[in-house]
C-alpha cells in the first residue's frame, strides 16, 4: 500500500512540475527551464525534481511531451471523430484555430515558441520538436490524400502542398494573434481555410 502511495505522489508531483514547465517554457523559453527554476516555481526541492527527471534535458524533453499530449487532446483527438479526408482536415485546422483562441499558454502555441527558440540548434530537444512538427504536417497531408481518394479534392491535387499551405497559414496566424489579440484575424483565416478546402 505504501509503495502505491509513493507512486501516486510521484505521478502527482510530476504532473504539477510539467504543468508549470510548459507554462514557463512559453514565457521564458525552454532553454531557461532548469531543475532549480522548476523547484522554486513549484515549491519542491531541486533534488526532488532531479529524482523525477534526472537532468535539465530530461525535464525539457518531458515538457515537450506534456505539451504534445495537451495538443493531441485539444486539437487532434476531437478531429479524429470526423470522417477521414476533407472533414477531418477541416476539423484539424478549426481545432487549431480554437486552440489558439483559448490561449492555452500565455505566449501563443508552445511548439511555435519552442521551435523559434531552438530551431537553429542541434540535439535531442530540437529533434523531438522537429519530429512533432513533421507528424502534424504528415497528418494534414494524410487527410488531404484521403480527400483526393474520396473525390473531395481534384484528382491532380498535391496533398503535401495542401498540408504545407495549411500548416504555414496556421503557424502564421498564431504569431499574428499573439501580437494583435484580434479575434477577427482568426475568423478571416477560418474563412480562408474553408474556402481552400472547398
Amino acid at each position: 500500500m505504501k509503495k502505491k502511495r509513493i507512486r501516486i505522489d510521484g505521478e502527482q508531483s510530476r504532473a504539477k512540475i510539467l504543468t508549470a514547465a510548459v507554462r514557463l517554457a512559453t514565457i521564458d523559453g525552454i532553454e531557461r527551464l532548469s531543475l532549480a527554476r522548476i523547484a522554486a516555481e513549484t515549491g519542491m526541492s531541486k533534488s526532488g525534481v532531479f529524482g523525477l527527471f534526472g537532468s535539465k534535458e530530461g525535464l525539457q524533453l518531458a515538457t515537450v511531451e506534456a505539451a504534445r499530449e495537451i495538443f493531441i487532446a485539444e486539437v487532434i483527438t476531437p478531429a479524429l471523430e470526423r470522417k477521414g479526408g476533407r472533414d477531418q482536415l477541416l476539423a484539424l485546422c478549426e481545432g487549431f484555430l480554437d486552440y489558439i483562441a483559448r490561449r492555452q499558454w500565455p505566449e501563443g502555441c508552445f511548439f511555435a515558441s519552442v521551435a523559434a527558440e531552438i530551431g537553429a540548434g542541434d540535439g535531442p530537444l530540437r529533434d523531438r520538436v522537429a519530429e512533432g512538427q513533421k507528424e502534424w504536417v504528415g497528418l494534414l497531408a494524410h487527410n488531404a490524400d484521403r480527400a483526393i481518394d474520396n473525390e473531395e479534392f481534384h484528382a491532380d491535387s498535391d496533398p503535401d502542398q495542401i498540408a504545407l499551405e495549411l500548416s504555414t497559414m496556421l503557424t502564421g496566424i498564431d504569431i499574428a494573434y499573439l501580437l494583435h489579440r484580434d479575434g477577427e484575424l482568426l475568423e478571416r483565416v477560418r474563412r480562408i481555410v474553408r474556402a481552400r478546402l472547398g
